[in-house]
């Protein structure tokens, strides 16, 4: 579309999608992925892989405002796709789109009321529980093209364009507009006791251990922290994780689906004071009844609300 309209303009297509993961993750790696390239428009879709509740709004916000911030001012879009009920988390995520005036297109709200209705099937436009098919892209993009068309058709001369506004003040938060991101290869234990960095995985690149009892630890300045690990049907166990001396939590990494492994991202922390904070893993003793071994992957830290 964009090389149609514009045939004497060099497009360049950044796919900055990674699957499985949400805008927490989004919002870590958005400098490194998605920026660093200098977009001039950007659609977001976290409208499955995002719960449809305030914390995931808080993440997609921090991406948002990182999108908007950008010196040369890209436009930025967000679109929603869908489950198979027809849920997603355009009911949260709308809000953010709302406050920052922000173009929305729905694949939901296109396609479901014609699958209630039976003239459509599911199996039409999706090829699984949550992914396209090809024709669902096709309708994706004629959404997409057809917004853009109507913009361009509205678009008053030049010398009429209106000024960008400035970024608004946040809606929930702008924690995830200031973000630090550690992937493995990047993390330097503090503190070691049986963990060896494996990186040989490219969708695995974590620190391991399968012992109950390895603890390993990483300290992180912030004032929210993020921990990622490795999930997956195989011998994985559960691990204790313990920001300083906040009540610790306790991480599954096996899980039931037989689709693959996928980066799980947790946010640990918030309202933490400046400076480091103390990060301690351990691998616990009790796993997963079906689980055949103990195995656990860090893959990486982040941290929001990051200062200086």
């Amino acid at each position: 579309w964009w090389r149609q309209r514009f045939p004497n303009a060099k497009v360049e297509f950044v796919n900055a999608g990674i699957g499985a993961t949400g805008s927490n993750y989004g919002a870590l790696r958005a400098q490194r992925d998605l920026l660093s390239r200098k977009p001039d428009f950007v659609i977001a879709e976290y409208g499955v892989n995002d719960g449809n509740t305030q914390a995931c709004a808080e993440t997609l916000e921090g991406l948002a405002r990182q999108v908007l911030s950008q010196p040369n001012q890209p436009a930025l879009l967000l679109l929603f796709t869908m489950h198979r009920n027809g849920a997603n988390a355009q009911e949260w995520q709308g809000k953010v789109g709302t406050h920052y005036h922000l173009p929305m297109v729905s694949f939901r709200d296109a396609l479901w009321p014609e699958i209630e209705a039976g003239r459509l099937k599911w199996e039409d436009v999706e090829a699984d529980m949550v992914h396209p098919n090809d024709r669902g892209h096709a309708y994706m993009a004629q959404f997409v093209t057809a917004l853009l068309g109507k913009v361009l058709q509205d678009l008053p001369a030049d010398d009429r364009l209106p000024a960008i506004q400035p970024v608004p003040q946040p809606l929930f938060s702008d924690l995830y507009e200031h973000v630090v991101l550690f992937e493995a290869d990047a993390l330097k234990p503090a503190a070691n006791e049986g963990w060896t960095c494996d990186l040989a995985n490219p969708w695995a690149k974590g620190w391991k251990a399968d012992k109950p009892g390895s603890a390993i630890e990483f300290e992180i300045a912030g004032r929210v922290i993020a921990f990622m690990e490795f999930h997956v049907r195989g011998p994985m166990g559960k691990a204790k994780v313990q920001v300083d001396d906040l009540p610790p939590a306790t991480i599954e990494a096996w899980f039931d689906q037989t689709w693959g492994g996928w980066r799980c991202t947790h946010e640990i922390a918030r309202d933490l004071k400046p400076g480091n904070h103390r990060v301690r893993v351990e691998i616990l003793e009790e796993k997963n009844p079906q689980s055949e071994g103990h195995e656990f992957r860090v893959l990486g830290l982040g941290a929001a609300g990051v200062t200086g």
